[in-house]
């Protein structure tokens, strides 16, 4: 429905949603880049939105908006304004000296209306609300020192067959920027701490095994021209792009959840899907039910101490 005030209402569940400014170009074109407007923004959302949400439910948020497109200032938004409406979900949490009112995404209106406030990119946590110190997924970021792809494809197959020996399931996301997240699903009993020791030490196990091509070093200048196997996403408080997002780049890429055979497809990169074909990627399963198990990493952590000896 449209109004005659320029803005359009969406039927979200029982909600309407009102869009402002749907004709708004927040992805401009430019070479081989198609234009995308708020309006298309928000129609991905409504579409991607059974697929997207499981992700999403119960975890605190941070927004990542571009109100006036890609080319105006982007504002990193942690804190809920008052005036968004009361129904949508919101957490408060403790941070350094003091709490943070997280927005929490559990229904396809809330999603709907994050779009509105272009909100481009959704950063979850890697806990959820009612468990904010004990995280139920692990996450690996492949980030290369260029736009290599192949770098990255290399890292995933290494670190998903280090995961596969230490009998940990796994899954893969292209990110929509230049890597790939592997993501372990947990089972919530372990604490921020030693779910990053874990990641650190599977990081440090491979980098040792491949220091020609894989580094565990933050300082950018200490990499050379090696990928960075990072795991600081893993503490409290830090964030991860969330399954099905978008990414803030020309042609509105999105970060896609992909099988493990699909890593082995030459036209795979992390910037494959947009807003235009994800759903069509997301009907297809990719992981399966994969993230449904959440594992203790208890004798994932006796077999890899063995490992390292």
């Amino acid at each position: 429905m449209s109004g005659g005030d320029g803005t359009r209402r969406v039927r979200a569940g029982r909600r309407t949603v009102e869009v402002h400014r749907p004709d708004k170009v927040l992805f401009p074109g430019g070479g081989d880049a198609k234009e995308y407007t708020k309006g298309d923004l928000v129609d991905y959302h409504r579409a991607v939105a059974p697929f997207m949400l499981p992700h999403l439910r119960g975890r605190p948020l941070m927004l990542e908006r571009y109100p006036d497109g890609l080319d105006g200032p982007r504002f990193m938004q942690k804190n809920t304004p008052d005036h968004y409406p009361e129904w949508i979900d919101r957490v408060e949490l403790s941070k350094e000296g003091g709490t943070v009112c997280h927005t929490v995404c559990d229904d396809t209106a809330t999603l709907l209306y994050l779009a509105d406030q272009a909100s481009i990119t959704l950063h979850r946590w890697l806990s959820r609300a009612d468990s904010a110190d004990h995280p139920d997924r692990l996450v690996f970021d492949l980030d290369p020192a260029g736009d290599d792809f192949e770098a990255v494809r290399e890292a995933a197959r290494l670190v998903g067959e280090l995961l596969d020996e230490l009998e940990l399931p796994s899954a893969l996301m292209t990110t929509g920027s230049r890597g790939l997240h592997v993501i372990v699903p947990l089972n919530g009993r372990h604490g921020f701490d030693e779910v990053r020791a874990f990641a650190r030490d599977v990081a440090d196990t491979l980098a040792d095994a491949h220091p020609d091509r894989l580094t565990t070093a933050a300082r950018k200048k200490d990499r050379g021209e090696r990928l960075y196997l990072d795991v600081q996403r893993n503490a409290y408080a830090q964030t991860a792009v969330a399954p099905f997002t978008v990414r803030p780049r020309p042609g509105a890429p999105v970060a896609t959840p992909v099988s493990w055979e699909q890593l082995d497809d030459p036209e795979l990169h992390a910037r494959r899907w947009t807003i235009a074909d994800a759903v069509e990627q997301a009907r297809t399963n990719p992981w399966s039910g994969l993230l449904n198990r959440g594992r203790s990493l208890g004798p994932a952590r006796r077999r890899l101490d063995a490992l390292r000896g």
